[in-house]
C-alpha cells in the first residue's frame, strides 16, 4: 500500500493513470495545496520497478511543497512521472493522454517539464488541460533559469564556508553535463573556476573539455576527485553510503533533485565538515521561473527571483548554526514552517 511507503509523507492525493491506448502508465502525486495548487514537474523515466517510481514520485512531490514554501511561491508541491523511456516510448498521443489525467485533477495540480519531457511535449499537454506551465510561449525551458539559480546558491555557500566572495581558482567537480550541468559549467568558467566534468555522454564531456578547459574523468571517480565543490547535476541518490567518505571537497552544492540516498547522508556530511546546500532549495530557479508566468512573463524580474536563492541559503546555513543542526534539517523546519502557516 501507498500509505505504508516510507517516503509517503501524509499527501493529500496520489493517482495512479493508465490509458490503454496510448500504453501510457504514470502516477501523480499531490503533496500539499495549503500554499496553492501543486506544481511540479513530469519526469519520464525507465524504472526498474513499479516501487522505484512510486518512490521516486512521493519524494519528489514532498521536495515540490519545500521548495515552493522557501521560494515563497503561491503554489504547493507536486509531481508526476511517466514509466517509460522518454527516447523510444514517448509519442504525442501519449503526452496528449496525460494531459487528459492531468485536467482530470481540476486544476488541483499544474504539470511542467522535468527530466524525460520537453516544452514541446507540454504543448501537446496544453491541448487537453489548461493546467500547464513552462510553454514555449510563456516562460519556456526552464533550465537556464534552474542553472542560474544553482550558480548563485553555490557562491553563497562558498562564501559561508570557505570565506571567499571570488570563484577565481575555485575547483569545481560537475557530475553530469545536461541542459543545467552544462549551462552552470559556462557560469562557473566566465567567473574563473576550474572545473572537473563527467557525463555518461562522451560527446558531452569532450565538448566542455574544448569549450571550457575542463578535465574529464571517468563517472565513477568524480567522487575521488579533490576539489572544492562539488556539484551533483545528474539523478539523485548520489550521497550515500559509498560516497560520502570518498568525497574530497568542502562543499556540495548542486542541481539534481533528491540528492541524499536518505536524510541521515545529510547528518555524515556534516559530521565531514562538508556543507550541504540542500537540493530543494539551491535548483529552485526553474519553478520560480515557471511562477512568473501569472500576468506576464518578464525574464528580468524573474531571474531577479531567482538570484535570491542565495540569501534563501545564507538563511539555512545560518538557521542550522543557531540550531546545532545539518542545513537539510533546517532547511525542512524552515519549510515546515512555512507550510503549517500557510495551513
Amino acid at each position: 500500500m501507498v500509505f505504508e511507503k516510507l517516503d509517503f509523507d501524509g499527501h493529500e492525493q496520489v493517482a495512479f493513470v493508465t490509458d490503454r491506448q496510448t500504453g501510457l502508465r504514470a502516477v501523480i502525486a499531490i503533496h500539499d495545496t495549503a500554499r496553492g495548487p501543486a506544481l511540479g514537474g513530469c519526469r519520464m523515466w525507465r524504472y526498474g520497478s513499479e516501487d522505484e517510481a512510486v518512490r521516486d514520485v512521493l519524494r519528489l512531490s514532498r521536495g515540490m511543497s519545500y521548495k515552493n514554501a522557501l521560494a515563497d511561491l503561491p503554489f504547493g508541491g507536486g509531481k508526476s512521472v511517466i514509466l517509460g523511456c522518454p527516447r523510444t516510448g514517448k509519442t504525442p498521443a501519449l503526452m496528449a493522454a496525460m494531459g487528459r489525467a492531468v485536467e482530470r485533477l481540476c486544476g488541483r495540480y499544474v504539470i511542467a517539464e522535468d527530466v524525460g519531457t520537453t516544452v514541446e511535449d507540454m504543448a501537446e499537454i496544453r491541448g487537453q488541460t489548461a493546467h500547464v506551465a513552462g510553454l514555449a510561449e510563456g516562460s519556456g525551458d526552464p533550465s537556464p533559469a534552474t542553472a542560474w539559480g544553482v550558480f548563485q546558491g553555490l557562491r553563497a555557500a562558498v562564501d559561508h564556508k570557505l570565506r571567499r566572495n571570488s570563484l577565481d581558482g575555485l575547483r569545481v567537480a560537475v557530475q553530469g553535463l545536461g541542459h543545467v550541468g552544462r549551462q552552470l559549467c559556462g557560469h562557473l568558467a566566465r567567473n574563473g573556476a576550474r572545473l572537473t566534468v563527467t557525463d555518461i555522454d562522451d560527446e558531452r564531456t569532450r565538448e566542455a573539455a574544448e569549450s571550457l578547459g575542463a578535465t574529464v574523468v571517468a563517472p565513477e571517480a568524480i567522487y575521488d576527485v579533490e576539489a572544492d565543490v562539488f556539484a551533483p547535476c545528474a539523478l539523485g541518490a548520489v550521497i550515500n553510503d559509498g560516497t560520502v567518505p570518498r568525497l574530497k571537497v568542502a562543499v556540495v552544492a548542486g542541481a539534481a533533485n533528491n540528492q541524499l540516498a536518505e536524510p541521515r547522508h545529510g547528518a555524515l556530511l556534516a559530521e565531514r565538515g562538508i556543507l550541504y546546500a540542500p537540493d530543494y532549495v539551491i535548483n529552485a530557479g526553474g519553478v520560480i521561473n515557471i511562477s512568473h508566468e501569472r500576468g506576464g512573463y518578464d525574464r528580468e524580474r524573474a531571474f531577479a527571483h531567482v538570484a535570491r536563492i542565495g540569501d534563501t541559503l545564507r538563511l539555512v546555513f545560518e538557521r542550522a548554526a543557531q540550531d546545532g543542526v545539518a542545513p537539510h534539517v533546517a532547511a525542512d523546519h524552515l519549510a515546515r514552517e512555512r507550510l503549517h502557516r500557510a495551513a
